[in-house]
């Protein structure tokens, strides 16, 4: 009973960042669903390991695990990508597909448009920019998370946020040109 009230008072806070990270990895709301319900399994399982009362990048190095294991299952080429050299990776990304100047007069919203710049980003720079930008974890955090150097969380931004102004450039630009 006392795990069930630790596990309730450290984890579930966090359930959103959990869900927040498992969507942006998947690319799913289904799938980040069934993604963080096993994580939540997992680290009610092993909240023994949790050291300390900071349960949230504890609980996102569990979930990018699933992720993993769950991308490992379902879409190989996406999981090989998060471990994968991002020298390749960053060389494949370009302005999102969908946005065609049609499609680009139907999507003015700013926050569309950076969602659908961070969901066109190899997996490792997602994963990157997602742990930073929208769940706040510093430097070293993130490096727990992904089991990488703390310079390796840096470069992965700096290339992310580089990829990001890019493709939103080029956002921009299709914009400009539909409208003129």
């Amino acid at each position: 009973m006392q795990d069930r009230a630790r596990f309730e008072s450290l984890v579930l806070p966090h359930l959103d960042a959990a869900y927040n990270l498992a969507r942006w990895l998947t690319r799913s709301d289904v799938d980040a669903q069934d993604v963080v319900q096993e994580a939540l399994a997992r680290a009610l399982r092993y909240l023994a390991t949790l050291h300390g009362h900071d349960a949230r990048p504890w609980l996102l190095a569990i979930v990018r695990n699933e992720c993993m294991s769950w991308l490992r299952a379902h879409r190989p080429g996406e999981a090989q990508s998060l471990d994968d050299d991002e020298e390749g990776a960053a060389q494949q990304v370009a302005a999102p597909a969908q946005y065609e100047p049609e499609r680009m007069a139907m999507q003015r919203g700013d926050m569309r448009m950076l969602h659908e710049a961070i969901a066109a980003l190899p997996a490792a720079f997602r994963e990157a920019i997602v742990l930073r930008e929208l769940e706040g974890l510093s430097y070293r955090e993130i490096a727990g998370v992904a089991g990488v150097p703390v310079g390796t969380v840096m470069s992965r931004l700096a290339r992310a946020r580089r990829l990001l102004a890019q493709s939103l450039r080029a956002i921009a630009q299709a914009s400009h040109r539909s409208v003129t």
